[in-house]
């Protein structure tokens, strides 16, 4: 229901995927002076089949549509039971209208959700585009935010303490507010939009669990996934209604699901490992703004420790290697590319990990190109391109692709690297915004480069 301002999407990037504009420095007003290359933008979505029994996706639908965030248990299943009208008001970005409009299509065509998109008069849910400084003013920790019962950020601000906006006493779904930032990158805009938009629709939880998904607090499936677009359409399927109980929702999803998703009725199942409030404590004090060096390599490797306990195999095993492989990396390099490597070692056994993987090889690759072994880097970056452009993920892209330019670049192909170079700024403009930005991780990437160091 709410993106933290600061994601964990932030934390797995080289330095950040999300950049923040300067002072008095609007990003929408500087894309459109740029001398840079046009933004360029994702038109083709590319969802994977989810690979888990549906036995699992069971039991993941019911945590996801009776607990919220904080563990609240809810008494009812909501939805809309009517055909579902989205406007957007305020000022939103150029980009957001086409991103909207994609989203909406997805959701009628993979979904198969009624909705559509009006622009005047009431709506179901209202998109107000307004900026961070309005959002952070009305909820300070977020980056974007949906509520149900309003359709202004003044409306929520009148009724946030009244029972109207209380999730867990809805028995349906008829009106919703979600607030997204105007003076963002694109790809932030973006990321909101799915988020908030998916939320809206359906589940109110996130579930650290789940590696192929945006209900998920770790932030890295940023755009609705084919695991996503499976939830939402038993979501709005036949058999289910607002005000159905848990036992009731759970007694029809066996054959729901065997309707919707037949391939999962032959998977193996898996046993359902929750994620302990301590686990998800010390990450958070591992990323969070405030907490001392000490305190974070400490909250690090409680979480390590946590998951060996509790056998974890998966993804989140691999995020506590990688947090602390980010604390070690200023003082210890060695000791930061075992605990890399150890994380990529936990995600290849995890289905569905193939984007945390691309995450962590900018940091692998990026080791590679400063100890000047261009070839290494080249094969990691490579074999990862494909992953971000699947998952539509600019700022993951032009990032591997600004690390190849150096990598052939210290190859003395300088020809190829200026190529590659051009061709991540139009993907580098959607997904960190502002010309200075977009420089800055540029300076910040060459600077890895042995050959440029030796020539400053």
């Amino acid at each position: 229901m709410i993106r933290t301002a600061a994601s964990f999407l932030a934390a797995l990037a080289l330095a950040a995927c999300t950049a923040v504009p300067a002072p008095n420095t609007p990003t929408r007003a500087r894309q459109a002076d740029s001398d840079l290359p046009p933004v360029r933008s994702f038109t083709r979505s590319h969802p994977t089949p989810p690979q888990r029994s549906n036995a699992n996706i069971a039991a993941d639908f019911l945590s996801l549509h009776f607990e919220l965030e904080s563990g609240r248990p809810l008494p009812t299943f909501t939805r809309f039971e009517t055909p579902i009208t989205v406007r957007v008001t305020g000022a939103p970005p150029p980009t957001l209208g086409p991103d909207l409009a994609r989203l909406l299509t997805r959701l009628r065509n993979e979904a198969g959700i009624d909705i559509r998109q009006v622009r005047e008069g009431d709506a179901n849910i209202t998109i107000e585009a307004v900026s961070r400084e309005q959002i952070r003013r009305a909820l300070p920790q977020a980056a974007c935010f949906v509520v149900p019962n309003v359709s202004s950020l003044e409306d929520f601000r009148r009724h946030r303490r009244d029972q109207r906006t209380n999730w867990s006493l809805l028995t349906t779904r008829t009106r919703l507010g979600i607030f997204l930032p105007n003076d963002a990158a694109p790809q932030e805009v973006r990321d909101c939009l799915h988020e908030e938009l998916a939320q809206a629709l359906g589940p109110l939880n996130d579930l650290y669990r789940l590696p192929d998904s945006v209900f998920n607090d770790d932030n890295v499936h940023t755009v609705l996934t084919g695991f996503d677009m499976l939830i939402l359409r038993a979501t709005y399927a036949p058999e289910l209604y607002s005000g159905m109980s848990a036992s009731e929702v759970a007694a029809e999803l066996p054959d729901l699901l065997s309707r919707l998703n037949p391939h999962g009725d032959f998977l193996p199942v898996d046993p359902v490992s929750r994620t302990p409030r301590s686990w998800i404590n010390n990450v958070q004090t591992t990323l969070g703004p405030t907490a001392s060096l000490g305190a974070r390599r400490t909250s690090a490797n409680a979480a390590v420790r946590t998951a060996a306990e509790l056998g974890w195999q998966d993804h989140r095993r691999a995020f506590g290697h990688y947090m602390l492989g980010r604390i070690a990396q200023a003082t210890d390099p060695i000791q930061a590319q075992q605990n890399f490597d150890a994380a990529l070692a936990y995600l290849d056994r995890t289905p569905g990990a193939d984007l945390h993987r691309a995450y962590i090889v900018t940091q692998t690759a990026a080791h590679a190109l400063a100890r000047g072994d261009a070839e290494t880097a080249l094969k990691q970056i490579r074999s990862n391109i494909g992953v971000a452009y699947r998952a539509e993920n600019a700022a993951l892209l032009s990032t591997l692709m600004m690390l190849e330019a150096e990598a052939l670049d210290l190859q003395g192909q300088g020809a190829k690297a200026r190529t590659v170079r051009l061709d991540s700024l139009g993907w580098a403009r959607y997904g960190f915004g502002s010309d200075w930005a977009v420089r800055a991780k540029m300076r910040e990437i060459a600077a890895l480069n042995p050959r440029r160091r030796a020539e400053s």
